[in-house]
């Protein structure tokens, strides 16, 4: 169960505003957490809150409209949109060190979004592992990447290790609040 099936419109035009709506509105909450960016001295990659906005965003719109809505978000910073970490865009960016991730947004949206899809959300064991199968996409395509710019081991020490923690409880946060927000929705509908 997704977010765009508890509240979707029966009327196709409506429908459609919803769902645009809900694109949007996911590309602005991953362009907003790449604003929260901490650099780090010895490595291209940065600290930001784009994985935990990926995830969820994934986790409530199911994968057709979450990978849109990542693909929405790399849209607007080739298009000089400031929705990349630090406020950066163009097409340097995508092409860069850190481009990798940024594809990888893609693949672990649309994945978390199709295990949502078929109710892995509900429960804390199966979010769990649906966000750590996200996160691990946004580490094989991130990581491989940057390894063409450093090499497989500096790549594993400027894009993966310091990340691993932070990411951990990132996971975590999204993995308990997810079946708490289902089970309050449920009173509602």
């Amino acid at each position: 169960m997704t977010l765009t099936t508890l509240f979707r419109p029966a009327e196709k035009k409506a429908a459609l505003v919803y769902q645009l709506s809900l694109v949007l509105a996911g590309s602005w909450l991953i362009a907003l957490a790449a604003q929260v960016s901490i650099p780090l001295p010895f490595s291209p990659v940065p600290i930001t809150g784009q994985t935990f906005a990926v995830l969820l965003v994934g986790a409530l719109l199911g994968r057709r409209l979450a990978g849109l809505s990542v693909a929405a978000y790399l849209a607007q910073g080739l298009a000089g949109l400031p929705v990349f970490a630090g406020g950066t865009s163009g097409l340097a960016r995508l092409l860069g060190p850190t481009g990798g991730y940024l594809v990888g947004f893609l693949a672990a949206a649309y994945l978390v979004g199709y295990l949502a899809e078929r109710g892995w959300t509900l429960q804390v064991g199966k979010t769990l592992l649906a966000m750590i199968l996200g996160n691990v996409l946004i580490y094989l395509c991130g990581v491989s990447y940057l390894a063409l710019f450093l090499g497989f081991e500096k790549a594993l020490t400027a894009g993966l290790y310091p990340f691993l923690v932070g990411d951990a409880i990132k996971i975590l946060l999204a993995t308990l609040l997810l079946p708490l927000g289902w089970k309050v929705l449920s009173k509602f509908t």
